[in-house]
């Protein structure tokens, strides 16, 4: 992928965002289109562009992005089981996905029906 994507961008301070969270393999920052009171994008720092497209040297960072999914809700306070919150990663456009850049997206703050979508 030649030109960087707007995950890249925030993850290299070229385009500013507050940082929810970081460590040396993940970024985490507020959705700038929320879809619940607590909306919080979790990137790689290393392009993986498709969770289909992960392989297996990418075991590490995708474990970093469900640990550091745990830190967030319970920094945030959404962890307790009376409250909760939701994981989310798209694979494609009919899936919802709009930037080519894997993530989770970590959704709370409201009732989340199921079945999604």
């Amino acid at each position: 992928m030649s030109e960087k994507t707007i995950f890249q961008k925030i993850i290299d301070r070229e385009i500013p965002a507050p940082l929810v969270y970081e460590d040396e393999l993940v970024a985490a920052f507020n959705d700038i289109n929320p879809q619940a009171p607590t909306h919080v994008l979790i990137v790689p720092k290393k392009v993986i562009p498709r969770v289909g497209d992960a392989e297996a040297e990418d075991q590490a960072t995708l474990g970093a992005l469900l640990l550091a999914a745990g830190k967030i809700a319970d920094k945030l306070g959404v962890k307790p089981r009376d409250k909760g919150f939701r994981l989310v990663i798209n694979h494609g456009k009919d899936a919802g996905e709009t930037v080519p850049h894997m993530h989770v997206h970590l959704l709370a703050g409201r009732d989340l029906a199921w079945p999604p979508g």
